[in-house]
């Protein structure tokens, strides 16, 4: 009958192991594949996210390499001679010559533009701005030069260096090929002095130059991009349809030729 017993608790004894094997490896077997699902999850996420960031570059890359073509309207507009864009990276071509016609004694214009200059002129004289005159018009190239140089050694008459000095005047002359003056567009009106704010005649072209085809060529809120300082007494021709265009959106040139070739 002791024999009986303990063999039953022997076998009670060895029932428990098993069992208990048993749901070791299951704990074990369910460790693994949450394991392993994890990091499939993880792999998931993180090869998900690569795909989103792969898209993302492909899609920044495609913009930024994607040309806007502008549209039949721009183009013609930017192929106009009136806007033509000069500056300190967009030279003439040399070859360039425009037809020039005499305004009054030694000043030229460009023959296609003067009439706007000389109706705007007029029509000041007529509501009582008398005191107006155009103070420098068309400059060829060799003049230019000559008034850099001039320029230079004046600031360095002043205790300027030599790199002061040529950056000073980069500021207010451009270089040959590169002023709106060698195209025979631009005007500076009386004293090139900015005195020339305070007279009724800069009041007068700032409310009706846009009328005869002419824009305020350096605004003053403009000059990081134009990379010229304001100079209230500097008018540029562009035409009448492009000047009351660049009035109305209160933009400079270069903005202006920027928004016809992204529209």
């Amino acid at each position: 009958m002791e024999n009986n017993k303990n063999t039953q608790l022997k076998l009670n004894s060895n029932g428990k192991i098993f069992i208990y094997r048993i749901v070791v490896a299951i704990v074990f077997l369910i460790s693994i594949l949450l394991v392993y699902g994890l990091n499939n999850l993880s792999n998931s996420k993180e090869s998900m996210a690569m795909q989103i960031n792969s898209n993302s570059l492909n899609a920044t890359t495609t913009e930024k390499t994607e040309e806007k073509i502008p549209s039949e309207e721009s183009q013609r507009k930017l192929q106009d001679w009136k806007l033509m864009l000069v500056n300190y990276e967009n030279e003439m071509p040399k070859d360039y010559v425009p037809k020039l016609s005499v305004l009054e004694d030694d000043k030229k214009f460009d023959s296609r533009a003067i009439s706007g200059l000389i109706k705007m002129l007029e029509d000041m004289q007529s509501d009582g701005i008398t005191k107006i005159w155009a103070q420098s018009t068309y400059r060829d190239p060799t003049k230019q030069d000559k008034l850099i140089k001039e320029s230079i050694q004046e600031y360095l008459e002043q205790g300027k260096t030599q790199e002061e000095a040529e950056t000073l005047t980069a500021r207010s002359i451009g270089e040959p090929y590169k002023s709106e003056h060698n195209l025979g567009l631009a005007v500076d009106f009386n004293y090139v002095d900015y005195s020339f704010e305070d007279e009724p005649a800069f009041k007068w072209l700032m409310k009706h130059a846009q009328d005869y085809g002419f824009i305020l060529r350096y605004p003053e809120d403009k000059e990081e991009i134009t990379k010229i300082k304001y100079e209230p007494w500097h008018w540029r021709y562009v035409g009448t349809e492009y000047a009351k265009e660049i009035k109305e959106m209160g933009v400079c040139l270069e903005e202006y030729i920027e928004y016809l070739k992204n529209n």
